[in-house]
């Protein structure tokens, strides 16, 4: 085995979800015939989802939705599945990351799986012609699934397409612990900076932002919470993290991390403000939350470093991971979420993709929720493989449950 082969390997053996899912693809075959296309990224807990894909009978063609969160040695070894072509290299070209896609819409799939909605942003603009042969879709991230529910409101959206991210057990697990672990780690791994005693800018309070906090507050961290819905803004408030606008947020952290899918989140009049040694993160999806642009053209970059871009402005030195794309795969060091967690992901993205095949017919173009039943499976899965089990109601208290007339 090579490197990516053993990467592959090792993620395998910490996968039990989708492993079940995998023999259940091979004995029934319900991909035969049918062609995947997938703009995820193509790292070792990616290629196991690809492998169950083929195992059931699919060809795939996959291409990476970063273009710096790519692993060379895995993209290869995944190029040598049978059944399987990848067209993801690490630090392409905007034009090479399209034609990458475009190679992928090329193959004319019946299924896409999408990682920020590009394939099927593509589909739908520049490549019309890979629309007739499209039963469905399914989209793994926040962003994506906020574009994706615009097109449906305009009417723009053409096929179904299930909201992977939008599921319990995609929420609590890979945005709350997923994100909150690997981006804290991956900064870690890159900055070698300590954590503990440092204030931490956590822009937007999601999942994926309350991850970030509550795993930053863990490691003894100072959190500061920016955000624009008052809710959300009250809600980290009574969790003990302070809460105030990025303008008086900027002249306070020593790390900040962006979690909020939107754009200009850190611009120019809060790069203004950055104290000496500020370090900026994104832990969204596109490179668009921070203003690298602007930092590039008005800054003397003066350190380029793995993961590190460092500029002097007003005296001061701004330090930006990854050129402001995701944190947690982007950096030479980050490894994205942990495999655990990502075996819940991955096993809802292999079921939705099965129900997608299944009942298309029945759903019409739109953004559709994973079935319950579906991700209460992915839960009673894991349980199992666990060794946990769990109550069950019995008849009187499910009557109990359902009644409206037993009274107290």
């Amino acid at each position: 085995m090579d490197s990516g082969d053993l990467k592959i390997e090792w993620a395998r053996q910490y996968m039990p979800v989708l492993g079940s899912i995998t023999e259940q693809f091979k004995k029934e075959q319900p991909f035969k015939g049918m062609t995947i296309g997938m703009a995820l990224h193509v790292e070792a807990k990616t290629a196991n989802l690809v492998k169950t894909f083929a195992a059931g009978g699919a060809k795939v063609f996959i291409t990476g939705c970063n273009p710096l969160s790519t692993q060379d040695d895995v993209a290869q070894a995944l190029d040598r599945v049978d059944g399987v072509t990848c067209y993801a290299k690490r630090g392409c070209t905007v034009d090479e990351y399209y034609e990458a896609m475009d190679a992928v819409l090329d193959a004319q799939p019946d299924i896409t799986i999408d990682d920020g909605m590009d394939l099927i942003h593509r589909m739908h603009t520049t490549r019309r012609d890979a629309l007739p042969k499209i039963i469905g879709g399914c989209e793994e991230t926040t962003t994506g699934i906020h574009r994706l529910r615009s097109m449906a409101e305009e009417g723009k959206l053409e096929f179904p397409v299930i909201a992977v991210n939008d599921t319990p057990m995609k929420r609590f697990f890979d945005n709350v612990h997923g994100t909150g672990e690997s981006a804290l780690t991956a900064i870690m791994a890159t900055t070698n900076n300590l954590i503990a005693g440092k204030w931490l800018v956590v822009a937007g309070f999601g999942y994926c932002g309350r991850g970030i906090a509550r795993k930053a507050a863990g490691l003894g961290a100072k959190v500061i919470v920016t955000e624009i819905d008052p809710r959300r803004a009250l809600e980290a408030y009574m969790e003990g993290y302070h809460v105030m606008p990025m303008e008086k947020a900027a002249e306070v952290g020593d790390i900040f991390i962006t979690t909020t899918g939107n754009k200009d989140i850190i611009r120019e009049e809060h790069i203004k403000k950055l104290k000496d040694g500020a370090i900026l993160s994104n832990a969204g999806h596109f490179n668009v939350e921070i203003d690298g642009v602007w930092l590039t053209a008005n800054a003397e970059q003066i350190v380029e470093r793995d993961g590190i871009h460092s500029y002097r402005i007003n005296g001061r030195t701004i330090h930006l991971l990854a050129e402001g794309r995701l944190v947690n795969l982007a950096v030479p060091k980050g490894m994205g979420h942990p495999i655990e967690v990502m075996d819940l992901s991955f096993a809802l993205q292999a079921l939705g993709t099965l129900y997608i095949a299944r009942h298309h017919k029945e759903l019409g173009p739109g953004v559709h929720a994973v079935p319950d039943a579906i991700d209460r499976e992915v839960a009673s899965i894991k349980l199992a493989s666990l060794g946990l089990g769990i109550d069950s109601l019995t008849a009187e208290q499910e009557q109990y449950m359902c009644s409206w007339d037993m009274g107290t």
